[in-house]
């Protein structure tokens, strides 16, 4: 048994799934901080554009 458990801990194989996760993670965080930071300045600008777009036809 004792063997066993210092294999496992030798063991690297699921280092760098973890460590993809670790960071999709963050970035999915970043993107998230980002929205909600420019959410009003991006939503008049889409709001101006629909606006001109409608006035356009």
């Amino acid at each position: 048994m004792l063997q066993f458990i210092k294999s496992l801990s030798r063991d690297e194989r699921g280092v760098s799934a973890l460590e993809y996760a670790v960071l999709a993670g963050i970035i999915i965080v970043a993107v998230v901080a980002v929205g909600t930071v420019f959410s009003p300045a991006l939503s008049s600008v889409f709001t101006t554009l629909t606006a001109k777009a409608t006035a356009a036809m």
